[in-house]
C-alpha cells in the first residue's frame, strides 16, 4: 500500500540534506505490509471510480492521501451538512456552520509540519524525458521499483484521451508532443503496441497526424537523444546563446524561467549531438513512429514540421 510520508519521516535520507529538517517534503513510499483489508478495499474503489470517470473529472482530488490523513487522525465530521433550498434565503447561521465545517475538514488534512500536501500534476510531457534518460543510462530498474512503474503506467492510462493521445496537460486535447513522448514512455516500460491496446491507440493517433516528424522542437531533441530522430531535423539551439552578456538586448536572463531551465540543458545536448547506443527497442521505435521508412526520411525538411 502506498503511504505519503512527510518531512524527515521519509526514508532514503542519505541522498539528501536539509537545513530545516525536511519541512514540506512529500514522499510516496510503497509498503507491502501496510493497510488493513478495509483500507486496501477503499483505496482500490477510489482508483476504480477515478478510472471510470476520468473523462469527466481529470484531476485526482488528492483522494489517496486525504483518505490516509483522515484515517490516521480518526477524523469524524461532527458538524452536519448545510442544505440550502433557496440561495436567496441563506442565513448567517447557515454560512457560519458551513464555514466551520470546512475549516474542521481542512484542519484534519494539515500535515504535522504545518503545510498542506498537494499533487503537482497537470503537464503531460515532463515525466517521459526522465524515463528516456534512465533507459539510456541503464538505471531504470535501479531507480524505479515494479510498484513505481505500475503507478506511472496507471497515471498515463488515466490521463490518456479517448482518441488515444495525450494533451499538453490533463485537461487539454491531444497533441503530438505529449503523445509521442508518452508513447515512448509506455514502450520503455515494456508495453507492446498490440492491436486494440492503449499503446496501439496512441500509435494510431501519431500516424494519423503525420508521424513523429511533426513533433515540436522540445520533443525532437529528446527523440534525437534517444536515437529515434536525427539531429539535422532540429532547429539550431546554440549553447553560445547563454554566454551573451547581460547588456545584450537578448540574453539568457531575459527569457522566461521555464524556458531557460529547459532549453539551457537542451542546448548543451544540441551542442554535443548526443545519441544513445541503438538497442532493439530503439530500432523498433524507428519503425513505429513514422509513416515512411526511417532511412528514407529527409530530416532537413522536417525542421519546420509541427502538428497543429
Amino acid at each position: 500500500m502506498w503511504r505519503l510520508r512527510i518531512g524527515a519521516a521519509a526514508r532514503d535520507e542519505h541522498h539528501m540534506f536539509s537545513t530545516n529538517n525536511y519541512v514540506g517534503r512529500q514522499t510516496w513510499e510503497f509498503d507491502a505490509e501496510a493497510g488493513s483489508l478495509e483500507e486496501l478495499a477503499e483505496m482500490e474503489q477510489a482508483r476504480r471510480n477515478f478510472s471510470l470517470n476520468r473523462s469527466r473529472f481529470k484531476t485526482s482530488g488528492d483522494l489517496l492521501w486525504r483518505m490516509q490523513f483522515l484515517n490516521e487522525k480518526k477524523f469524524e465530521q461532527k458538524i452536519p451538512r448545510v442544505k440550502v433550498e433557496d440561495a436567496e434565503k441563506i442565513t448567517y447561521e447557515d454560512a457560519k456552520k458551513a464555514m466551520r465545517r470546512g475549516i474542521l475538514y481542512l484542519a484534519a488534512l494539515q500535515a504535522k509540519d504545518g503545510h498542506w500536501p498537494a499533487e503537482n500534476s497537470g503537464i503531460m510531457f515532463l515525466n517521459s524525458p526522465f524515463f528516456i534518460c534512465l533507459y539510456i543510462t541503464g538505471h531504470l530498474e535501479e531507480i524505479f521499483t515494479v510498484e513505481h512503474r505500475k503507478e506511472f503506467l496507471r497515471y498515463m492510462y488515466n490521463h490518456q484521451n479517448v482518441d488515444g493521445g495525450w494533451g499538453i496537460d490533463i485537461e487539454s486535447d491531444s497533441c503530438m508532443l505529449s503523445t509521442v513522448l508518452n508513447y515512448i514512455c509506455l514502450r520503455i516500460l515494456g508495453v507492446e503496441p498490440e492491436q486494440g491496446s492503449t499503446c496501439a491507440l496512441a500509435r494510431k493517433w501519431i500516424l494519423d497526424h503525420g508521424g513523429a516528424t511533426y513533433t515540436p522542437l522540445f520533443g525532437k531533441v529528446w527523440l534525437s537523444v534517444l536515437g529515434v530522430y536525427d539531429w539535422s531535423g532540429c532547429k539550431s539551439i546554440p549553447p553560445e546563446f547563454w554566454m551573451l552578456p547581460s547588456f545584450s538586448p537578448i540574453n539568457g536572463g531575459t527569457v522566461w524561467i521555464y524556458f531557460r531551465e529547459s532549453f539551457m540543458a537542451l542546448s548543451y545536448l544540441y551542442g554535443k549531438k548526443f545519441v544513445a547506443t541503438p538497442t532493439p527497442l530503439i530500432l523498433q521505435l524507428r519503425e513505429e513512429l513514422y509513416l515512411h521508412p526511417y532511412a528514407q526520411i529527409v530530416w532537413s525538411q522536417a525542421q519546420n514540421l509541427c502538428a497543429k
